[in-house]
C-alpha cells in the first residue's frame, strides 16, 4: 500500500461474518465521536457493509468536526453527519434517537494539567447520553488501561481481573464505565463496555513508533518491554459486530490481537525488514500493561490481520515515507500520566 486511499479502502473491507451480522441487526447506526483515529474508518465499513447486504439502514456520524474535509469526506461515502459538542446540552438533546450507538468520544492526551476536561468527557458525558439513549444498545469503547500491571509470563487478564486503574485518564476511564453501568441498571439498557489495547494503522501507533525509532537510530526504552495491538480495521468489525452482544448488565469485552508481543523482537523485526540494527536501553520489566481477549476471540474469531502482516506493511510504509498522524500512544507509561 502506497497511499491513504489504499490504506482506508483495506481497513474499511467488511468481512462476510459482519455483513451477515448487520442483516440481523434492527434499526440504524449511530457512531458518537466519529472523528477520532478509527471513527471515519469504522464509518465507512458500517456503511459497506450495510450495503453489501442489501438492507435500508442509516450510518450517522457525530463529532464536532474540527478537522477540515473530514464531514464532507464521510457524506461521499453515503455515511449522514451530525456536527454536535457533546458538552452542549441542546447538542446532545438534538441528536436523533437512533437504536444502535457506537460510542467513542473520550479525552487521553493533555489531562495532566487538564484533568477536569478529561473527566467531563470520559465520565459525565457517557451518563448524558446514556440517558438520552435508554431505548438504544450501546457500545462504549473503554481501554485495557483500567486494569492493572500485568504479568509478561501469564497475561492472564480477562474480563475477570478487578480494574485497578493507574492515573487520572485510566481512572476517567474506570468512571465511564461505572456510570454507564449504573444506567444500565436504572433503564435496563444492553451495554458492551469495549476495553480495547492499541489498534493499529500505518500512519500511527506502538508498532510505527518502533518502527520509526529504529528507521532514525533512536534508542528504544524496554522498560514496558511488552504489548497487544490489534488491526484497526479488525479491532473496528470487533466494535460493529459487538452491537449484537450488547447486554444488561454490560458486557466487558476486552479486545486486542492474540500475542503478547516484545518489542525487543518487534524492533529486531523491523530490523530486518530495514537493514538497520536496533538500539535499546533498559531491561524489560516483568509487568506490563496488557489485555487477554481470548473472549473477542471466541465470539469474533482471530484478527485477519496479523502482527507479521503489519510488521511487513509498517516498514514499508516508514521506508517509503508515507504520511503519519503525530499522535504517540506513549504505550511506554507506567505511571498513568498522559
Amino acid at each position: 500500500m502506497k497511499t491513504i486511499a489504499e490504506l482506508e479502502e483495506f481497513m474499511s473491507t467488511p468481512s462476510e461474518d459482519l455483513v451477515q451480522d448487520i442483516q440481523q441487526l434492527d434499526g440504524d447506526i449511530m457512531i458518537v465521536g466519529v472523528s477520532g483515529k478509527m471513527g471515519p474508518t469504522l464509518a465507512k465499513m458500517a456503511k459497506r457493509a450495510v450495503d453489501l447486504a442489501g438492507v435500508r439502514k442509516r450510518v450517522i456520524g457525530v463529532a464536532r468536526f474540527s478537522e477540515q474535509g473530514l464531514k464532507e469526506e464521510l457524506e461521499a461515502s453515503g455515511i449522514e453527519t451530525i456536527q454536535a459538542d457533546l458538552l452542549n446540552e441542546e447538542d446532545l438533546d438534538g441528536l436523533p434517537n437512533v437504536k444502535n450507538i457506537i460510542y467513542m468520544a473520550g479525552n487521553k492526551f493533555g489531562t495532566v494539567g487538564n484533568e477536569h476536561y478529561t473527566w467531563a468527557m470520559n465520565a459525565y458525558t457517557p451518563g448524558r447520553l446514556a440517558e438520552k439513549f435508554k431505548d438504544s444498545r450501546i457500545v462504549a469503547f473503554s481501554t485495557g488501561n483500567v486494569y492493572p500491571l500485568t504479568s509478561v509470563l501469564s497475561n492472564s487478564c480477562t474480563e475477570d481481573v478487578i480494574p485497578n486503574p493507574v492515573g487520572e485518564y485510566a481512572q476517567s476511564c474506570l468512571g465511564r464505565e461505572r456510570v454507564l453501568t449504573y444506567f444500565s441498571h436504572k433503564h435496563q439498557t444492553p451495554i458492551v463496555l469495549f476495553r480495547l489495547n492499541y489498534a493499529i494503522d500505518l500512519r500511527y501507533g506502538v508498532l510505527l513508533e518502533i518502527a520509526k525509532q529504529v528507521q532514525e537510530g533512536k534508542e528504544i526504552d524496554l522498560t514496558m518491554g511488552n504489548a497487544n495491538v490489534i488491526w484497526q480495521g479488525d479491532a473496528n468489525e470487533y466494535a460493529i459486530r459487538s452491537l449484537l452482544h450488547a447486554s444488561y448488565p454490560p458486557k466487558l469485552l476486552n479486545v486486542t490481537g492474540p500475542e503478547t508481543l516484545s518489542i525487543r523482537w518487534v524492533a529486531k523485526e523491523f530490523g530486518k525488514r530495514m537493514k538497520k540494527e536496533p538500539k535499546f536501553v533498559n531491561a524489560e520489566s516483568p509487568t506490563a500493561l496488557l489485555n487477554n481477549a481470548s473472549h473477542a476471540h471466541k465470539l469474533f474469531g482471530y484478527p485477519r490481520v496479523t502482527v507479521e502482516q503489519m510488521i511487513d506493511l509498517i516498514a514499508d510504509w516508514v521506508v517509503s515515507d508515507g504520511h503519519t498522524i503525530n499522535k504517540p500512544t506513549h504505550f511506554q507509561e507506567r505511571e498513568g500520566v498522559f
